[in-house]
């Protein structure tokens, strides 16, 4: 059951990995000059929207934070209850030796609260119509952008999303590099260029999301 859940956790990891990147990519638009960036965001939100394969990648996406959540749960658990006999992934003590690997768990869960929060001040709105009807933009289309500088016009909410891409970050260098051990990857030379892609994933990461409300909130400023 271990073996089973361990593996779920890393193919469930990587595959939100993949998310991170796509959705980073997209949200780079944001930075481009205001008119540019409002009329290009607009069409990317509205062409993921109607596309029948990105609600199925949708519906995957759900279910992998559900269960990344949920076996995350059950194996901090396993290793409490057996006195660190078992480690976040596989038991190696030279992963366990950095505060990271030791603390995977916690950044999980202020990772989870960061989730919640953004669903329900964006997706729920976006994706269910909560709150004040989203008006249309020129093209017609949802002002999915005006959604996205009002929450960044507020500080507040600009340095919670900020500053929580921290423990992403952190979250993403050690667990990157974990999955591929608890998939079977052990050769040194594979596992050094797994680190520093993982280092170079998880920098990438944090400075891309951490500097996209910052930007947003700085242009609306002027």
């Amino acid at each position: 059951m271990l073996f089973l859940r361990k593996n779920v956790m890393a193919f469930t990891g990587l595959f939100l990995c993949i998310f991170l990147v796509v959705h980073l990519a997209g949200n780079l638009i944001l930075l481009l000059p205001a008119g540019l960036s409002k009329n290009l965001y607009n069409i990317y939100s509205h062409t993921l929207g109607e596309n029948i394969l990105i609600k199925v990648v949708s519906i995957i996406l759900y279910l992998s934070i559900i269960l990344h959540t949920v076996y995350a749960f059950l194996i901090t658990m396993k290793n409490k209850n057996s006195l660190g006999e078992v480690d976040y992934f596989v038991n190696h003590k030279q992963d366990n030796s950095s505060w990271t690997s030791q603390n995977m768990g916690l950044l999980g869960m202020v990772i989870l609260v960061f989730i919640v929060v953004h669903m329900v001040n964006f997706w729920m709105r976006v994706k269910l119509g909560f709150g004040e009807v989203i008006p249309l933009d020129q093209n017609g289309y949802k002002d999915v952008y005006l959604v996205v500088s009002e929450l960044f016009r507020n500080p507040l909410y600009v340095i919670f999303y900020s500053v929580l891409m921290i423990p992403l970050g952190l979250h993403l260098k050690h667990g990157f590099s974990s999955a591929f051990k608890t998939l079977g990857v052990y050769k040194k030379s594979y596992i050094q260029r797994i680190n520093i892609i993982s280092l170079i994933f998880s920098i990438v990461t944090f400075i891309g999301f951490s500097v996209i409300p910052i930007v947003v909130y700085l242009r609306g400023l002027s």
